[in-house]
């Protein structure tokens, strides 16, 4: 017999009987015979990653991608936080668990406080390899909150197709700030056996579309063109926005979820008391997320500190010479042309 970590939060471990010790062989098998025949390019977390329906995933989410296709049956009520890395998945986490739950906790006395944003509810790329059957996720309140960096285009048909039911809050960020806080991010969490990545090498790869589960533009895109379609399957918010108006996403985020504030609750300053709770200054001074760990699956364990590094707007700024700030806009303007979608595009003049 043997083991492997537990649930949602990865605590102690449990046995795996022949049965699921058979599906984790057969993603496995399944997994090498796809690399194999796979583009490959150089990883910022893992050595390499690999070129999926036009999306770079380490071998690990990969795997997740392959599980969730077989295994996930997701519910009518299901709503799935979508982002692109470093875009906000933190704090939109935390917002989307305190509002679907502010009725069930104490402000005061929150889970938040115990478990940081990353416990509050699974991250289904990574999660969902641990603990089969997945019937692990059966037990979960109604609505059923998961996070994922899936691409749209990868997520299975019974999760995005119009007939579905399930709904998604995707949050999308600048792109040379989501290069900076990514670069930041994965040099945290890189292999120890793989020298640092240094940021002109990524923002090369960032530029030339390689970068885990990117590349970004088409990212973003996928999710903005699926929103335009089915805006009441897909509410698209920008990290931007929600610096500048909390409350006034905070709302608009509860309304999608299908729980509006009432007269009473905005009246009474519960708006407030989620956005304060929820704040960057006020996360990332509690506690569980100085000293917590969060283990996604066997090979991926993060300190709660690694998620939380400045939480601002304009950063890129810090990094950037002009002429890759050019570059990256450019892009930016070129790939989003005609999409009614903009995105941090400053003064550039195109030739």
């Amino acid at each position: 017999m043997s083991f492997h970590p537990s649930a949602v939060n990865g605590e102690n471990q449990i046995p795996v009987d022949e049965e699921e010790q058979q599906v984790y062989n057969n993603l496995d098998e399944k997994l090498d015979r796809l690399l194999a025949t796979l583009p490959k390019a150089k990883g910022w977390r893992s050595p390499n990653i690999f070129l999926h329906k036009g999306f770079w995933l380490s071998p690990t989410v990969f795997k997740g991608l392959l599980a969730i296709h077989e295994y996930f049956h997701p519910q009518p009520t299901d709503i799935f936080l979508a982002a692109f890395m470093k875009c906000g998945t933190t704090w939109l986490r935390a917002l989307m668990f305190a509002t679907a739950n502010r009725h069930r906790y104490n402000l005061s006395d929150h889970p938040l406080h115990r478990t940081g944003p990353h416990g509050a509810f699974p991250s289904l790329d990574t999660q969902i390899l641990v603990d089969f059957p997945v019937t692990k996720f059966d037990h979960l309140p109604s609505p059923r909150l998961f996070a994922t960096h899936f691409a749209h285009d990868l997520l299975p048909t019974s999760m995005t197709a119009p007939r579905s039911t399930c709904k998604f809050v995707y949050v999308c960020r600048e792109p040379k700030d989501a290069l900076i806080s990514k670069w930041h991010f994965m040099n945290k969490v890189r292999s120890k056996e793989l020298t640092p990545l240094l940021f002109n090498e990524a923002y090369e790869l960032f530029c030339n579309g390689v970068s885990e589960y990117g590349p970004f533009w088409e990212h973003v895109l996928g999710y903005w063109k699926a929103s335009q379609e089915s805006p009441e399957k897909i509410l698209f918010l920008k990290y931007e926005d929600m610096k500048k108006e909390p409350s006034v996403e905070l709302k608009k985020l509860a309304e999608f979820m299908g729980m509006p504030f009432t007269a009473a609750e905005e009246e009474g300053g519960v708006v407030e008391e989620i956005v304060k709770l929820c704040s960057f200054e006020n996360l990332s001074n509690l506690e569980v997320n100085k000293d917590g760990v969060q283990k996604f699956n066997t090979q991926l364990m993060v300190e709660n500190r690694d998620f939380f590094r400045k939480g601002k707007v304009g950063d890129w700024k810090n990094y950037l010479t002009e002429e890759m700030r050019e570059r990256i806009d450019s892009i930016t303007e070129t790939k989003l042309k005609d999409s009614g979608l903009s995105l941090g595009v400053t003064k550039i003049t195109l030739s």
